[in-house]
């Protein structure tokens, strides 16, 4: 475990960077330490140049049963700042220039599902469970969930799920577009290496536009939006990697990506 953090582990396993939530005695809630601490390991391989592809994922049996609730007592109306940070690392995935993979290896309830929202991709073992069930402590979701899910199913299925705070298995996450793939427990972390391992074959220059623009698709209308993928496109043909790519294309071998 790194030991610049107490709740997080970082590890780096060749160009990918592996960010586990290391609370599992308390299903790893999201306390603000570990909010604190999970934005800085994001950011931090944002930054590494060696980083090419992130995996976020829990320690033990869940992925993150959400807030922890134990910190709720003492909140109050006027904490502006903590309710800032707590959305931190959730917007510390989207706007992490490379591309985020979501491990779902159990519970992903709350903030964690949220998180599991705000990654790009998202790969859940059979036996995990979704959920937002913030109505049933006094609070709504506000990582995400009330914005993100009616993107995905639906106006009235993401406030059923929002309003009654029921869970959901894989499968029901799966047909709602909130995970990418299922897989048995066992396979999980295989499935996962090989989703990473997919990323690595393509120029990390390309994979940073194209995150950035298909975010772009939930900001902006779609005349808008249109307009910056013309220009995102164009983009493309000034790295050093598209012009790569092209000529290992025609060449018949495989592309040597440098990241520019």
């Amino acid at each position: 475990m790194d030991a610049e953090y107490k709740t997080v582990i970082y590890e780096k396993a060749g160009p990918a960077a592996w960010i586990t939530l290391n609370r599992p005695e308390k299903r790893n809630a999201q306390s603000d330490e570990l909010r604190v601490e999970m934005a800085h390991a994001l950011e931090r391989a944002g930054l590494d140049k060696d980083v090419h592809v992130v995996v976020v994922t829990g320690a033990g049996e869940a992925f993150s049963a959400g807030a922890d609730i134990d910190e709720f007592p003492t909140r109050l109306l006027t904490d502006a700042v903590i309710y800032k940070a707590r959305r931190r690392p959730h917007e510390a995935m989207r706007q992490c220039p490379k591309p985020v993979i979501a491990m779902v290896n159990g519970l992903a309830l709350g903030g964690g599902c949220e998180l599991v929202l705000a990654a790009d991709l998202a790969v859940a073992a059979d036996t995990a469970r979704f959920g937002q069930p913030e109505i049933r402590v006094g609070v709504i979701p506000g990582c995400g969930g009330t914005q993100v899910l009616p993107r995905l199913m639906g106006e009235k299925r993401a406030k059923e799920l929002i309003f009654t705070g029921r869970m959901m298995d894989a499968d029901e996450a799966l047909s709602y577009g909130i995970v990418n793939k299922v897989v048995p427990l066992e396979e999980l972390r295989a499935a996962t290496e090989k989703l990473v391992s997919d990323l690595l074959r393509n120029s990390p220059a390309i994979l940073k536009i194209a995150k950035l623009a298909v975010n772009k698709a939930l900001d902006l209308p779609l005349t808008v939006g249109m307009d910056y993928e013309r220009e995102a496109y164009a983009s493309c043909f000034g790295t050093e990697d598209q012009k790569e790519g092209a000529r290992a294309f025609f060449e018949k071998r495989k592309p040597e990506y440098t990241g520019r």
